[in-house]
């Protein structure tokens, strides 16, 4: 028993201690997950080195466990750079029309992601930027019949349907279209649904709800009938991600329909007791200056902030900063975990549960949304290759101490073991990102002379 509260001591300290040589901060758009990491962080960061040597030291079994972690975090890299080099080889050995877009997408930045990475010395670029907006459900615009919206929603999967009760619930007139057949689905909710997307906008909605994945986003929006469609239609995306749909919208809709970008950082199971101060981040994108779209666009936004929503204005840039430090880092973090295969045990630290339901909470989410992530989130990178920096210094750290004290043992050297602490390790970590960062600088400045 003894030995099992060891193990999971050391998984807690080693996650800890990486994610603190990240040095993450708290965002205006936190998600309970990255709390959690935030929580562990400062749980783990009192800590003495010599206490997590300790644990590492006078344990058989937590040098496999190390290993394990570490061919976890291989696996997951594995994986992400598999599927990105199928799309990328399928770019180019696909028809010209294919090069074309692959041509595009490293111009964009898209593929290319390290030429456009911004340092972390730049983040100070989005301080303050972000406003909070506290709406009064008292003095909500929607509170008559004459201010409710028709709006569609587009990809009727679990997320589809899980916006679609609270809209129905406030009053709105919801229409559904999706490629799977949810007509049973739809009509327990009160949703009018339709097979074809020319019957769907032939309704005339005001608003269009994009509840796609984010791989099928582009495919889809390339499909509606927008001909059918009012001029001034409203169109409005929830993917985890937005720069990406931002210029998407941008490049394929015509300029007569406004463009709403937004993230509710929340989803069937974390918002299942309601969005009470749950964040919900929107830019306005292009909205007409007429009174009518104006007001079309508060009705809708008004819609997340009756249910108690912290509503939080930013640009697609800065969310995707900040994602990219936060969603992404806590995605990654709970699938290398759930690689380990963690169970329970009847001695759970504090620490360990955090471990466990940051598991239990992104399991449930497709490996097509954490591709997502990473492949149309341009920092994504430098995180994955800053938190493989981490690990890789804490390690450092570990046998570096180790090597030391063999040394002492063979040569009967009388140096002081405070010689060996963790302080080269962290500033190791720091010159090796600032080596990221510069190198990112660097291609970037080469590619644009």
């Amino acid at each position: 028993m003894i030995s099992t509260r060891r193990e999971s001591q050391f998984l807690t300290h080693t996650v800890g201690r990486v994610l603190e040589m990240l040095k993450l901060e708290s965002t205006p758009i936190n998600t309970k997950g990255y709390e959690s990491l935030l929580d562990l962080v400062e749980n783990t960061s009192g800590d003495s080195f010599d206490l997590y040597y300790g644990l590492f030291m006078y344990n058989r079994n937590v040098l496999e466990m190390l290993d394990r972690l570490d061919l976890a975090f291989e696996d997951l890299r594995k994986q992400l750079f598999g599927r990105l080099h199928e799309v990328v080889r399928k770019q180019l050995f696909g028809n010209a029309e294919s090069r074309k877009v692959l041509q595009e997408n490293y111009n964009k930045g898209h593929l290319n992601g390290a030429a456009a990475l911004p340092s972390r010395s730049e983040s100070v670029r989005f301080q303050g930027s972000a406003r909070t907006y506290e709406y009064e459900a008292g003095n909500s615009s929607c509170s008559d019949d004459s201010s409710k919206l028709k709006i569609a929603i587009v990809g009727f999967g679990n997320f589809g349907q899980f916006l679609a009760k609270t809209f129905v619930q406030q009053g709105h007139t919801v229409l559904a279209y999706s490629r799977a057949n949810y007509s049973d689905v739809a009509q327990k909710l009160g949703v009018s649904y339709f097979s074809n997307a020319d019957d769907l906008c032939e309704q005339h909605p005001e608003v269009i709800v994009l509840c796609t994945s984010i791989l099928s986003t582009e495919k889809i929006i390339k499909s509606l009938p927008f001909q059918r469609l009012k001029r001034s239609t409203l169109f409005v995306d929830v993917l985890s991600v937005k720069e990406f749909p931002r210029n998407m919208f941008l490049q394929h809709l015509p300029p007569h329909f406004d463009i709403l970008c937004t993230h509710p950082m929340f989803g069937p199971e974390s918002g299942k007791n309601g969005w009470n101060q749950l964040a919900f981040v929107f830019d306005k994108v292009r909205i007409g200056s007429e009174g009518s779209r104006v007001s079309r666009c508060n009705k809708f936004l008004d819609i997340f902030a009756r249910e108690g929503c912290r509503m939080v204005e930013m640009s697609c840039a800065e969310h995707d900063w900040h994602a990219a430090g936060s969603q992404f880092i806590t995605h990654t973090m709970g699938r290398v975990l759930e690689k380990l295969g963690l169970e329970s045990t009847p001695i759970n630290t504090k620490g360990y549960e955090t471990l466990l339901n940051l598991v239990e909470n992104t399991a449930g989410d497709s490996f097509d949304l954490y591709y997502g992530l990473f492949m149309y989130n341009v920092n994504a990178m430098e995180q994955l290759e800053r938190l493989d920096l981490a690990f890789e210094s804490l390690k450092d750290q570990l046998f570096g101490r180790l090597h030391g004290v063999l040394r002492r043992q063979l040569f009967g050297s009388s140096e002081n073991p405070q010689e060996l602490s963790e302080e080269p390790s962290v500033a190791k970590f720091s010159q090796n990102s600032a080596a990221l960062v510069s190198s990112s600088s660097e291609t970037l400045n080469a590619e644009n002379n």
